[in-house]
């Protein structure tokens, strides 16, 4: 099978790879690129844990072909990270409020979260179980997850993130 060329900005760098036509952008973010922060769940789109910004909106990346990324902004988890090195606002506040659990849903919730603050940095809570809805977590009840996002929304309002 031919594979394609893709051209596109991950994490804020010019990236090119080379693809089977019928390649996930999730399979390529992870094989391709070697970005494992986005994980592979449910692989039909039903659980948001391979959710990244795909030209600043949320999307899961089980349901985009590698080759729909041609000339696209991607934005995966370990692109929240400032160039600086300094955590994200949002992965601060899920360590200080303990709502990472296993660890499995949370960098397509932290995706999902962004996109919300950058839209709205003033959420209510409403607003934040609207914004993850699509991102299944299996070992909690959302409280803490609610939480860390609500306490992170003042820190992106004052303009600690990039």
């Amino acid at each position: 099978m031919k594979k394609l060329h893709v051209s596109c900005r991950i994490n804020g760098e010019e990236r090119d790879f080379e693809v089977a036509p019928n390649r996930s952008l999730l399979d390529a973010l992870r094989s391709e690129i070697g970005l494992t922060g986005t994980k592979k769940g449910c692989d039909v789109g039903e659980c948001g844990s391979c959710t990244i910004l795909l030209n600043g909106q949320p999307t899961n990346a089980c349901l985009v072909l590698a080759a729909e990324a041609q000339g696209a902004e991607i934005t995966t988890v370990e692109g929240l990270q400032g160039q600086d090195g300094l955590l994200h606002p949002l992965q601060e506040c899920f360590m200080q409020c303990g709502a990472a659990q296993c660890g499995f849903c949370t960098p397509g919730i932290l995706i999902a979260a962004k996109a919300l603050l950058d839209a709205n940095p003033n959420p209510t809570e409403d607003d934040i179980r609207f914004a993850i809805a699509g991102n299944i977590c299996r070992c909690t009840g959302y409280t803490k997850i609610v939480d860390a996002i609500a306490a992170a929304s003042p820190l992106v309002r004052e303009g600690s993130a990039s």
